[in-house]
């Protein structure tokens, strides 16, 4: 195998190795947040549990986390919780942040 074909390769497997984690990090943020907006909401522990997989399938809707935003954000109007949306992005940084230091 030539030079080239070798740091292609491994080229590769780190973009593979990148992704994974990006989407493990994700995954762990979303739980972490499913958590904060499932207590606020008064969910039971499994309860919770089912908020945070539809938080994750909300999250697989397009790229970005607005998705998620819109998702929190109408379940509380829902609820009849007012929460400001400033407070909702705080708490999402605060679970990204979170989730990125469980993987370092």
């Amino acid at each position: 195998m030539s030079k080239f074909e070798e740091r292609k390769k491994s080229f590769e497997q780190k973009f593979a190795k990148d992704q994974e984690l990006q989407f493990k990090v994700a995954a762990r943020s979303n739980k972490y947040l499913g958590e904060f907006v499932g207590s606020r909401l008064g969910k039971s522990e499994e309860e919770k549990k089912v908020y945070i997989q539809e938080i994750i399938k909300a999250d697989m809707e397009e790229a970005g986390t607005e998705d998620v935003f819109r998702k929190i954000k109408k379940d509380f109007q829902a609820a009849s919780i007012t929460i400001a949306d400033s407070e909702i992005r705080e708490q999402m940084e605060k679970a990204l942040s979170r989730a990125k230091e469980d993987f370092e």
